[in-house]
């Protein structure tokens, strides 16, 4: 049991007060009532509210929760590229504030010409230094940091711009805003308290190539910054709520042309690896329901620390997107990559991520024939019979499609349409799920 106490202590006048009062007109004496009104007094110490539980005839105060910290909340959307600021060229920046600047006038009433000088150029160099630092100052307090972003961004911003060049680039963009407004205050105290004229007019021009030859050298942090929020901007903008259809595989097994069937998106299409450099991304519309589509870069037999960052992001998409997988095998020896090293990747890649829906198709196989590809690489005695079989139909329960010649597309496209509703089954069981532990 909890209960509140105030302590409140207050002391009330009558909030009216009815009073006689006597009139005198030309012909006569009269007396009348009218209401006189006094102004509520009150007298209020500082008031208190605390809670506290009844134990055994004593009260004991309940400790009050903390908020909890902003910066823990889970991150459920992923969007903060598309809000990124509009970055402009240095050059341009420089350019607009310095005929912003040059259009401030002294102030107004100052008869003396020396001080009226020192006026406009102390004016001059505070407005041209404003005009710099500002626009500065929003792309860092706009630009998110890392910490704040959902895990799949994160990975986008490492591997596209290495590990640390994001944040290395805010703190010189930041560094250069520092640097501006340090100069820009020092040149302008020293306008202010010119003697002449003549010595005025030196001290701004002295500023004004000051701050530009600080632009010009350290500008290029600005220049990044924009190539950053360009390339950001571009990425693919992908619905969590939505279900998502990630194709993946070796190198120039398919994926791409089926994702140009299967939906809008127009990935390039060329006979050799690693086509597809960044994650393309296309939608499906079955029975006016929406879905995604995404393309990945191929995949390499090797370890994660020997693999570029287009293995990477695959492994990036694969690892903190909700996604469906299709496995795209090509047993024709048309990718130029063995059948033995696709099972090897196939069997990595399915033990890593065997939690996901999936689906495994067979690529050109209007190239198959009977006997099985086996690259002169490749041991031909092998004794593994899951390798052996997987050599001659891939693996069990897999489809057999060609894209050239239509083949078993008509039923892709249903087993697709069934994994992407169980794929939203299993978002909105989550959803629910979610719900149930914040409540």
């Amino acid at each position: 049991m909890s209960c509140a106490f105030s302590l409140l202590e207050s002391c009330h006048l009558p909030c009216s007060r009815y009073l006689s009062t006597t009139f005198r007109f030309s012909r006569g004496w009269y007396q009348m009532q009218r209401p006189i009104k006094h102004k509520t007094l009150c007298l209020c110490r500082n008031m208190q509210t605390f809670a506290c539980e009844l134990v055994k005839a004593s009260y004991v105060p309940t400790p009050q929760t903390k908020p909890k910290d902003q910066s823990l909340a889970k991150v459920e959307t992923i969007d903060a590229f598309q809000k990124l600021p509009m970055v402009m060229p240095s050059v341009d920046i420089f350019q607009s504030a310095s005929r912003k600047a040059k259009r401030v006038l002294p102030t107004k009433g100052i008869a003396n010409v020396a001080k009226r000088e020192r006026n406009r150029g102390a004016k001059q160099l505070d407005a041209l230094m404003k005009e710099l630092a500002v626009p500065l100052r929003g792309y860092i307090e706009n630009f998110p940091k890392r910490i704040y972003l959902h895990p799949y961004e994160r990975s986008l911003i490492e591997l596209t711009f290495g590990a640390g060049n994001y944040e290395e680039v805010l703190k010189k963009v930041d560094a250069l805003r520092k640097k501006v407004v340090s100069v820009g205050k020092e040149h302008a105290s020293l306008c202010a308290k010119s003697l002449s004229k003549k010595e005025a007019e030196e001290r701004l021009t002295e500023g004004l190539e000051k701050l530009q030859e600080i632009f010009k050298c350290e500008g290029q942090a600005i220049d990044d910054l924009l190539y950053i929020a360009k390339t950001l901007r571009a990425m693919p903008v992908v619905d969590l709520e939505m279900p998502t259809l990630c194709l993946v595989g070796a190198p120039n097994v398919g994926k791409s042309s089926l994702v140009r069937l299967l939906s809008t998106g127009k990935p390039e299409v060329c006979n050799y690896p690693f086509t597809t450099r960044g994650i393309l991304m296309g939608h499906i519309t079955l029975d006016y329901q929406h879905f995604q589509v995404t393309d990945t870069p191929g995949l390499l037999k090797r370890c994660d620390e020997d693999r570029n960052n287009l293995e990477k992001l695959t492994l990036a998409v694969l690892s903190h997107l909700p996604t469906a997988i299709l496995y795209v095998h090509d047993l024709s020896g048309q990718c130029g990559m063995s059948p033995s090293d696709q099972f090897m990747i196939y069997k990595e890649i399915s033990e890593r991520f065997g939690n996901h829906l999936w689906l495994d198709v067979i690529s050109k196989c209007d190239l198959l024939k009977e006997s099985p590809v086996v690259f002169i690489t490749e041991d031909r005695e092998v004794d593994h019979l899951e390798l052996v079989k997987y050599r001659k139909i891939g693996p069990e329960g897999a489809l057999h499609v060609s894209v050239k010649n239509e083949d078993g597309i008509d039923k892709l496209k249903k087993k697709v349409h069934e994994l992407l509703m169980a794929q939203m089954e299993r978002i909105k069981s989550k959803r629910i799920q979610d719900n149930i532990e914040v409540a």
